[in-house]
């Protein structure tokens, strides 16, 4: 009896060991796991290639699609133009290309809201050397919130195809040129807003910009 209440203990004993390697190996596992990242279904095109589907015009510059890129260029008035989602956007993560063929005063708006050609929200500047592209530009408030360094204005290749990523995510935003981080900070006022992404030519004539591969994640 006395051996057989021994074996038992040690069953036991074992048992427990094994049950506290597993809960300890399963407590290592899912501290080390990388943190969730948005997977490849939640991206989509914003730009199908063909038409300009999902998107509204705005003024009367001229959007449309050629060879499968998305083209605007500068009107018989040379005034501000816009073509904007019909979806609304709040946090996410967008990469395009562009390229600037002609003067390319351009910029990607986010969280913004249209009234004709009247623009509220932020701007990701799209513009020729030393206009500081990837900066970030409040229209109708505040102006410059923040520009890229100096030195950062070589990254940008004009007359050749530049890809641009932003980033917003709550109150924080990123921007990257051609795989260069340009500014990265916070701001309050972006982190209370949502609206749409709008693509811009800016006024005075004489821009035109291509766009293509618009690829756009939903974070959550």
């Amino acid at each position: 009896m006395l051996r057989q209440n021994l074996l038992t203990e040690a069953l036991r004993h074992h048992l427990w060991l094994g049950l506290g390697l597993a809960s300890f190996l399963a407590f290592l596992l899912l501290g080390c796991a990388p943190s969730p990242t948005p997977s490849v279904s939640d991206e989509h095109l914003l730009f199908n290639g063909k038409d300009l589907e999902g998107w509204a015009v705005h003024g009367t510059e001229r959007w449309y699609v050629e060879n499968g890129d998305l083209v605007c260029e500068s009107g018989p008035d040379s005034a501000y133009g816009y073509l904007a989602t019909d979806s609304v956007y709040r946090d996410f993560d967008l990469t395009l290309d562009f390229l600037q063929e002609a003067d390319g005063n351009s910029g990607v708006f986010f969280r913004s809201s249209l009234d004709g050609t009247r623009i509220s929200g932020w701007q990701a500047e799209v513009a020729p050397p030393s206009h500081d592209t990837g900066g970030i530009y409040e229209s109708y408030g505040r102006g410059w919130l923040i520009k890229p360094e100096v030195e950062k204005d070589s990254v940008l290749r004009m007359g050749a195809w530049n890809t641009m990523r932003l980033r917003v995510v709550g109150d924080r935003v990123t921007t990257w040129l051609n795989g260069t981080e340009m500014v990265d900070f916070e701001d309050a006022q972006i982190g209370e807003a949502e609206g749409v992404i709008a693509l811009q030519i800016h006024d005075g004539g004489g821009i035109k910009v291509r766009w293509r591969n618009l690829r756009i994640i939903s974070v959550e």
